[in-house]
């Protein structure tokens, strides 16, 4: 007979791991699947985690997770090709428990937390390929795995497997992703002395720096850069959306490569060796492209629900706190004994009324609006940087006379229109 389980986890990235701590830690048997060699194997993100979404799952986590650094300081560098204006905030209280956020390096955090889900009672299986969804009578009621008599059955199955979702394109849940509704990450690991990493970014024992680079890094398409410290590595790298690639016609890693050559940013990582180059798609359609979320025996969490806030590069929070909600629909679910789509819709009500449906709600459409208008990159970052540059220019010219040559920089009054509208635009959609 084939085996039976409560709930089938497929892909054991940071929401099928959630998902599965927290129905394991309920009593609930579930099976956690994951394709690659290890958790971690296959899973790409800049390195940046959340303490209070994690913390939701396990309280103190960070008390033996594998963490890098605490993040102290966050940067924005508006970049053009020989010049930076740099936003940020450094703030000690970061340093302090119960912390705000940290580095970490997905081959070694995804290990620890899947092992810590199998520690509550999950049972976790590598290097299984799931083909297809078992639908009978229109109710999913397991998975079919690449392995011999490799189906496996249950109430619910609970679809974490990433921005491609092939099992969710099957089911009907979502279309072919767009160009326009993903972005290619492609980023490298560079091995540096935790030392000079300290003294070239200003930190001191485990603090670290997160820098995000916007304009030259992307050579004006929408996307960004990315820059952070982790122990005695670097992680560097760069997204943008897919659809201009394909119209620049730039291939992933020559852009990776123009950016670690930037004047900007070849100081930080100078010296350093190449250890590990990785690429990855993200879900970038955000509030409008999120997919049918549940249906007959079936949720889909994390990046399968397109559940990435591209503004603000949140996406591992957003997948944890999406994996939690699920497991206590299920929990809720099993306690009655209903499976359908009218009981699990509750996790769809709870993810959209959580801080993850809102913040994706708030910026609905500030991706698409950028990629329609990239005078936001192309031409008003350079013109912030030459601004800076006039007023911070010491030349025996008054400030009076350098207002008026940035005004005058700024063209006629259409153009002065033009920018005016542009900035309100701007701020319209992201208010």
């Amino acid at each position: 007979m084939p085996e039976k389980f409560d709930v089938i986890v497929v892909g054991a990235g940071p929401a099928g791991i959630s998902c599965a701590y927290e129905l394991a830690k309920n009593g609930v048997n579930v099976i956690l699947i994951e394709r690659g060699e290890y958790p971690g194997s296959k899973n790409v993100m800049g390195g940046v985690l959340y303490r209070k979404m994690m913390e939701d799952v396990i309280p103190e986590f960070w008390k033996e997770a594998p963490i890098e650094r605490v993040i102290v300081e966050q940067r924005v560098m508006m970049l053009d090709k020989q010049s930076a204006t740099t936003f940020g905030y450094k703030g000690l209280e970061f340093a302090e428990e119960p912390y705000n956020n940290f580095t970490v390096l997905r081959s070694k955090f995804d290990q620890w937390f899947a092992q810590k889900a199998v520690e509550q009672g999950a049972l976790l299986i590598n290097e299984t390929v799931v083909l297809e969804c078992i639908v009978e009578n229109g109710v999913v009621v397991g998975v079919r795995t690449d392995r011999p008599d490799g189906d496996l059955y249950a109430d619910v199955v609970v679809l974490a497997d990433g921005v491609n979702s092939l099992l969710g394109k099957s089911l009907g849940f979502h279309k072919e992703w767009r160009p326009d509704e993903v972005a290619l990450a492609t980023m490298e690991i560079v091995k540096l002395d935790s030392k000079i990493i300290e003294d070239r970014f200003g930190l001191e024992g485990n603090q670290g720096c997160a820098i995000e680079l916007f304009g030259d890094a992307t050579k004006g398409i929408v996307g960004t850069g990315f820059l952070y410290t982790n122990k005695d590595t670097l992680s560097i790298g760069v997204g943008t959306l897919l659809s201009g690639m394909i119209e620049h016609k730039i291939k992933p890693y020559e852009l990776l490569e123009y950016v670690k050559k930037h004047p900007m940013i070849r100081p930080y990582i100078q010296g350093s060796e190449p250890q590990e180059y990785l690429a990855h798609l993200i879900p970038e359609g955000g509030y409008k492209s999120i997919p049918k979320l549940v249906g007959n025996g079936v949720v889909v969490i994390g990046d399968a629900a397109q559940l990435v806030n591209a503004i603000h590069r949140e996406g591992s929070n957003m997948a944890m706190t999406s994996g939690r909600l699920a497991a206590e629909t299920i929990i809720e679910a099993k306690e009655i004994g209903q499976y359908t789509e009218s009981v699990l819709k509750s996790y769809a009500n709870k993810l959209l009324d959580s801080f993850v449906g809102q913040d994706l709600k708030k910026y609905k459409d500030a991706t698409h609006h950028f990629e329609k208008f990239p005078q936001y990159f192309e031409q008003y970052i350079p013109l912030l940087n030459k601004s800076a540059s006039q007023m911070f220019t010491v030349d025996g010219k008054s400030k009076w006379e350098k207002q008026k040559k940035i005004m005058s920089d700024l063209g006629g009054v259409k153009s002065k229109y033009k920018l005016a509208k542009d900035v309100y635009k701007a701020w319209k959609v992201m208010k």
